[in-house]
């Protein structure tokens, strides 16, 4: 486990790591939050920026924080790995713990102090924490600095919300980030998407005659716990108890003040009320993760009844669009934590990779150690059953020994590798709401490309050619030998 590990009491305590690491810059010029703002961070984001703090917001007097997971460097930071792919034995670890049945006495002995550990990351909840410092005597919305991130949104948006809610038949709690879109001073849309968590308490308390649910938004928090709202977990698994094991401490929560519900006691904001059942509202569009504006449509109605905060409170957020973004590297933490998981169910998996281009559900890379005819589309259809991978629109699958996180290797291999009509595969199933080229909305097509070596027991009968290589001898000699030819050294350190 990397020594760098940390739990962070609190989003200030990782904003001081980030300025000593020189990974902070505060902008002190009065900026705006409707449009100004996205395009600063959109140009910090796509050039490798620092983390924003704008400490003076036009119309609030909240700072507002922007691209603080925004690079790889700053995600492994808020993680406490030096590289995101660390993720993967960190995962290991909690997956070896929970398979475990230890056998003899001895053997059961010895584990107990791994379980204690594990025990300790749950959430405990507090009496009281900092982000019930001030309770809002008047539900104001307008006094939070809330973006407009892009000209054609339908608003302003509340884009890195942790929204807690309960499951009115197990009881079992959902943390997710479900954009919410301000109406008024009282009144929030809430983007629950039909196959999301919150989405599906919502459903059930529909159908028991409930009149509405509890919410509780959480604005600003650690960043482990943060990053978990973002997670795609399963519905079982608690999203403040996973931010506990990323931490290595358990994730403190207090009881919200008019809600049965709690929520990190470190955060920034806390917007608690209801959504009552049956009501809809028009909500966006919004310029979303996928380079393209979201379709407007109708959401159910988040009615805030409170707001605490801290006396001093930073307000969060994030943007999204054409990437690179922010998202973008949560992304890709999320990539290396899921590995592992996927390896219980498709040990074949080497490598699993989502390109930013890609926006997480249009493109999959997958390299498998193939050994049997069809294991590469019996790998596609395994992907399209798990989970949030049933919405990626195109699988492409490679041999073991393809590094798929080297893009021109990639396509170059596939492009190379395929026939397309024998090679690529078409089916039907449920896609991303976002999907606006799908034919129906929640229903579409998606795509398997076979890149692998195909063999005779796939019908395939003539010879497979082998990749130009240079001897590793002669790539050596050419090395040593490079100022002798009078060339001048190659970018990258070739020779």
């Amino acid at each position: 486990m990397s020594e760098r590990r940390r739990a962070f009491e609190d989003l200030r305590d990782f904003l001081a790591l980030l300025e000593t690491e020189g990974e902070l810059a505060r902008v002190r010029a009065e900026v705006d939050p409707v449009l100004e703002i996205t395009e600063v961070c959109d140009r910090a984001s796509k050039a490798g920026g620092p983390a924003l703090l704008f400490e003076r917001v036009k119309g609030s007097r909240f700072p507002v924080l922007i691209n603080a997971l925004g690079s790889e460097r700053r995600m492994g930071l808020a993680l406490g790995v030096e590289r995101l792919a660390d993720l993967e034995s960190r995962a290991e670890e909690v997956l070896g713990l929970l398979d475990r049945r230890p056998q003899g006495i001895l053997e059961k002995l010895a584990m107990l102090p791994r379980l204690k550990s594990l025990s300790e990351v749950f959430p405990e909840v507090v009496r009281s924490g900092p982000c019930q410092e001030v309770v809002e005597e008047t539900v104001d919305l307008g006094s939070l600095p809330v973006l407009q991130c892009w000209p054609g949104d339908a608003g302003r948006f509340i884009t890195m919300p942790m929204v807690f809610s309960r499951d009115p038949q197990s009881g079992r709690r959902n943390c997710g980030m479900y954009r919410l879109q301000v109406y008024d001073a009282r009144t929030t849309g809430m983007h629950w998407h039909r196959h999301h968590g919150g989405a599906h308490h919502y459903a059930r308390a529909e159908a028991k005659g409930e009149g509405r649910i509890p919410v509780a938004a959480a604005v600003g928090a650690d960043p482990a716990s943060v990053f978990c709202a973002a997670m795609p977990l399963p519905p079982d698994l608690d999203e403040m108890a996973f931010a506990g094991f990323l931490r290595g401490k358990a994730v403190p929560m207090v009881k919200c003040r008019t809600v049965d519900l709690e929520v990190p006691a470190c955060a920034e904001f806390v917007l608690e009320g209801w959504v009552p059942a049956g009501e809809r509202r028009r909500e966006g569009p919004f310029g979303d993760h996928t380079g393209f504006y979201s379709l407007a449509d109708d959401y159910p109605v988040f009615h805030v009844e409170c707001v605490t905060r801290r006396k001093d409170a930073i307000y969060q957020t994030i943007i999204v669009g054409k990437p690179p973004m922010e998202d973008c590297w949560m992304g890709r933490a999320i990539e290396h934590i899921v590995l592992p998981v996927m390896r219980k169910t498709l040990p074949e998996v080497v490598d699993f990779h989502m390109p930013f281009e890609g926006i997480f559900h249009n493109l999959a890379l997958v390299s498998i150690r193939k050994s049997y005819p069809g294991h590469a589309r019996k790998v596609m259809h395994a992907l399209w059953g798990l989970g949030q991978a049933m919405f990626t629109k195109c699988v492409v699958v490679f041999d073991a020994e393809i590094p798929i996180r080297d893009y021109g290797e990639a396509v170059l291999t596939a492009l190379n590798h395929i026939d397309p009509e024998r090679d690529i595969e078409f089916v039907h199933g449920p896609v991303e709401t976002l999907d606006h080229a799908s034919r129906l909305p929640w229903y579409g097509s998606k795509m398997g490309v076979d890149a692998t070596r195909k063999w005779k027991e796939e019908g395939f009968q003539r010879p497979w050619p082998g990749p130009i290589v240079m001897s590793e001898g002669i790539k050596s000699l050419v090395t040593k030998r490079w100022q002798e030819y009078g060339l001048p050294p190659l970018k990258g350190g070739g020779a």
